[in-house]
């Protein structure tokens, strides 16, 4: 599976989630429910699923601490509500998820993803879909509205509308139910998003960047999970954790502010008290992406800590502690990344811009493990289409595989590993 299989076959955190599981079923790793009573084996490979959208894997080894890297499967989007159907159009109701960058979903092939819910004898059943159609949000001309380059802030009730049809009959019901080969009247309800249906592309001189939706978050679930998969030689027990939500804040039962992390690690370690003997031999890398120094408008930048695209991984630091990194964890990447052979940057906010936070510091409100805050630096985040360079994938992939390597050890004032 490659980059870009992974980010076009996973227009939602459903597609994302499956995918995931798929792969790793694919190397015989195991699913563990979570109604049921867990019993790892010693070496055995597992995961477990909740929500349909949130994943968390691991190699079970006993009386062993975590090295856990943690990342999210969602993007800014748009959720669809309905269809509204009028006498010459017929358009999709749809609400924002997550702040995404309005103006650049316009004119551009869309398509509807997402996950059913079916009537089925025994009770309810959950389907995942991706309609054949693709959809468009049209602009305004110019010769229509004078004001369009002076100043654009599209309404979301108003202008971010996708137009489904002009002239035909055929409903956005009748086109799922016809995908999944079932009857209209099975279907009870949704969580459809509308998605951009645009395919990764290479770009640059040497074809060293890379131009795809969803790069935030979807390339480092790819690092994580390509890292994650390799065979390790450490003593601690690897975690994969990629949680949806982050871009509404991550409070939800699947969320990195839900019990799902701390859950899952209890039941690994066989009890609060166990765990709590673990956590200070245990480490994590939350890996979302940071904003990369703009060609056009490198002002909007800090003038020190400002990484480029296909500079290194990119540790991220905040003195508001919006992001997990201290002193301690930012040493420890950046041994882990010499070790490797990969290069480092720093990103911070410039002083006077507020920058969002992630999963990171607020996963570890519920497990207080020591952790740092990566990257890989791109530019548009949040846009419909994102740019990040080629080399700084690669150098995640390694800097994750290194880190699933390595064991740690609190041994008073010093982190041994």
């Amino acid at each position: 599976m490659t980059l870009f299989d992974f980010i076009k076959n996973s227009p939602t955190a459903y597609h994302a989630t499956a995918n995931i599981a798929a792969f790793l079923d694919e190397l015989g790793y195991t699913r563990l429910f979570e109604n049921n009573e867990w019993q790892p084996a010693e070496g055995g490979n597992y995961y477990t699923v909740r929500g349909g959208s949130s994943i968390i894997a691991f190699r079970y080894k006993g009386d062993a601490p975590f090295n856990i890297t943690a990342s999210h499967s969602d993007s800014p989007a748009f959720r669809v509500k309905g269809e509204d159907r009028g006498t010459a159009y017929s358009r999709l109701s749809v609400e924002r998820y997550g702040g995404a960058i309005n103006y650049s979903w316009f004119d551009r092939p869309l398509a509807v993803a997402g996950r059913v819910t079916l009537r089925t004898a025994d009770g309810i059943a959950t389907r995942l879909v991706t309609l054949p159609e693709r959809l468009v949000i049209p602009s305004v001309p110019p010769h229509l509205d004078t004001a369009q380059n002076a100043g654009f802030s599209p309404n979301p009730a108003r202008d971010l509308l996708p137009l489904y049809a002009a002239g035909s009959e055929r409903t956005l019901t009748a086109s799922v139910a016809d995908t999944l080969g079932v009857d209209a009247d099975t279907i009870l309800s949704h969580d459809l998003f509308l998605t951009v249906a645009d395919e990764p592309a290479s770009l640059g001189a040497s074809g060293e960047l890379i131009l795809a939706p969803r790069i935030d978050d979807l390339a480092a679930v790819y690092s994580a999970l390509v890292g994650f998969s390799a065979p390790d030689s450490s003593a601690s027990t690897p975690v994969l954790a990629v949680f949806n939500n982050e871009e509404v804040g991550s409070s939800t039962k699947q969320g990195a502010n839900s019990t799902f992390l701390s859950d899952t690690l209890t039941r690994i370690a066989g009890s609060e008290a166990k765990l709590r003997t673990l956590i200070p031999d245990s480490f994590m890398l939350s890996i979302d992406n940071a904003h990369g120094k703009h060609p056009n408008r490198p002002d909007l930048s800090d003038p020190t800590d400002a990484p480029i695209l296909n500079g290194g991984i990119v540790i991220k630091h905040n003195a508001e502690e919006r992001y997990t990194t201290d002193g301690i964890s930012s040493a420890v990447v950046t041994v882990l990344a010499e070790r490797c052979g990969v290069r480092v940057q720093h990103y911070s906010n410039r002083a006077d811009l507020r920058g969002g936070s992630t999963l990171g510091s607020i996963a570890t409100t519920k497990v207080s493990v020591k952790s740092c805050d990566i990257g890989i630096a791109q530019l548009a985040m949040h846009s419909a289409a994102e740019t990040a360079g080629a080399r700084d994938i690669e150098d995640m992939t390694a800097l994750v595989r290194e880190f699933y390597s390595a064991s740690f050890k609190e041994c008073g004032d010093k982190l041994v590993f």
